[in-house]
C-alpha cells in the first residue's frame, strides 16, 4: 500500500548510465538531465564527503589536489565503483524530483548487452538503493534502436551501431529483440587514450584526459583528410624531453592516424555481426542500411569509412547523443508493448 503510495507523487524515469555522460528521461517530460559521469570527493582522515557531481566534478578530473578526489564511476559501460555510482545515482534523482523525501520513482536503465549477470545486479542494487521502487534494464541497443525510430518490432531485419563513451554495441533487431549482439569495450575513451599515446611518442608530449577530448570533437576524424593535412588546432601540455609545459600544432591527418586502430576495431565489430546475421535478415540490412547511434557517432567521417568498409548505406541518427536516454524513456511510456524486453528482477 505504502509502495503505490509514493508511486502516486513521483515522475517515474529512465536513466541512460553512461560511462561518459548520464542522461535521465523523466515520464511525460522527456531528457530534462544530461551531465558527465563524474563525482567529486573531499577526503579527510579517510572520510569521504560529495563535493560536487556531474558538469563541476567534470571540470576538476586532472586538476585535483591530494586531498579532492574526482571519480569516473562507470568503466566500460558498467559499474566500476559501486559506492560512488549510488552517490551519482542519487544526486540526480534528487536534482530531477526536486521534493525528494516522498518520492519513490520506478527507474529503468539501459545496460550494455555484454554485462555480466553480476554486473547488471550492481546496476540495480545500486539504484534501489538510491531510493527507486523497482528497477528494470533494458539492453542499450534495444534502446538505441527505440530512440534513432527504427521499427524494431517489425518481422524485418534492423541494425544498430551504438558508440557509447566505454562500449560499442553492435546488434541486428526484428520483432522487438536481439537476433545478434556484440559488445566490444572500444568507445570514446578508448579514443581518447590513443590520441594521449600518439602525441606521447609522436611529439614526447604529455596531455590530460580533457585536452584529448577536446582534440577528438574539435578536429576528430576517421578517415584521412583528402589534402593530406586538414584543419589544425593549437594544443597545450608538458614536454617529455625537459618537463616544461608546451604549445604545438596537431593537424586532422595525425588525429585520423591517431584513432586508426580504435575505427577499425569499431569496423571489424561491424563485419562480424555482418557475417553472423541470418541470410534473410542480412538482405533487410542490404535494404535499410546501418545507424550510427551514441556520441562516439559524431566523430568526423565514422559513416563514410564505415561504408567504404562494408559496402552498404550508413546513417547517423538525429539525436544521437540522446537516442540511448530517448529509447529507455519510449520503453517506459510503452512499458506493456515492450514489456519483453524490460527486465524487472534477474
Amino acid at each position: 500500500m505504502l509502495r503505490n503510495l509514493g508511486g502516486l507523487f513521483t515522475s517515474d524515469m529512465a536513466i541512460d548510465l553512461g560511462t561518459a555522460n548520464t542522461l535521465v528521461y523523466v515520464k511525460g517530460k522527456g531528457v530534462i538531465l544530461s551531465e558527465p559521469s563524474v563525482v567529486a570527493y573531499h577526503v579527510k582522515d579517510g572520510v569521504k564527503k560529495v563535493l560536487a557531481v556531474g558538469e563541476d566534478a567534470k571540470l576538476m578530473l586532472g586538476r585535483t589536489p591530494g586531498s579532492i578526489e574526482a571519480i569516473r564511476p562507470m568503466r566500460d559501460g558498467v559499474i566500476a565503483d559501486f559506492d560512488t555510482a549510488e552517490e551519482m545515482i542519487k544526486h540526480f534523482i534528487r536534482k530531477v524530483h526536486k521534493r525528494s523525501t516522498f518520492s519513490k520513482p520506478k527507474i529503468i536503465v539501459c545496460v550494455p548487452h555484454g554485462a555480466t549477470p553480476v554486473e547488471k545486479r550492481a546496476i540495480r542494487q545500486s539504484v534501489l538503493s538510491a531510493g527507486a521502487r523497482r528497477a528494470g534494464l533494458i539492453a542499450e541497443p534495444i534502446a538505441a534502436a527505440i530512440g534513432a525510430g527504427m521499427p524494431i518490432t517489425d518481422p524485418t531485419g534492423n541494425m544498430v551501431v551504438d558508440i557509447g563513451g566505454g562500449t560499442t554495441e553492435v546488434a541486428v533487431l526484428s520483432l522487438g529483440d536481439i537476433v545478434y549482439a556484440r559488445s566490444v569495450r572500444v568507445g570514446g575513451d578508448r579514443m581518447d587514450e590513443a590520441i594521449i599515446n600518439y602525441l606521447r611518442r609522436n611529439q614526447n608530449l604529455l596531455v590530460g584526459e580533457s585536452t584529448a577530448e577536446r582534440i577528438k570533437t574539435q578536429i576528430g576524424t576517421a578517415r584521412m583528410p583528402d589534402d593530406g593535412r586538414g584543419q589544425s588546432m593549437q594544443i597545450r601540455g608538458r614536454d617529455l624531453l625537459n618537463g616544461v609545459p608546451k604549445e604545438t600544432e596537431i593537424s586532422q591527418a595525425q588525429v585520423a592516424e591517431a584513432l586508426a586502430e580504435p575505427v577499425q576495431q569499431i569496423c571489424e565489430a561491424v563485419m562480424t555481426a555482418l557475417e553472423a546475421t541470418p541470410p534473410d535478415l542480412a538482405a533487410d540490412i542490404v535494404d535499410r542500411g546501418v545507424m550510427l547511434t551514441g556520441g562516439g557517432a559524431l566523430l568526423g567521417d565514422l559513416d563514410l569509412a564505415l561504408r567504404e568498409q562494408t559496402g552498404l548505406a550508413v546513417s547517423i541518427a538525429d539525436d544521437s547523443l540522446s537516442c540511448v536516454a530517448l529509447g529507455t524513456g519510449k520503453a517506459l511510456e510503452y512499458e506493456k508493448q515492450l514489456r519483453h524486453a524490460i527486465d524487472y528482477d534477474s
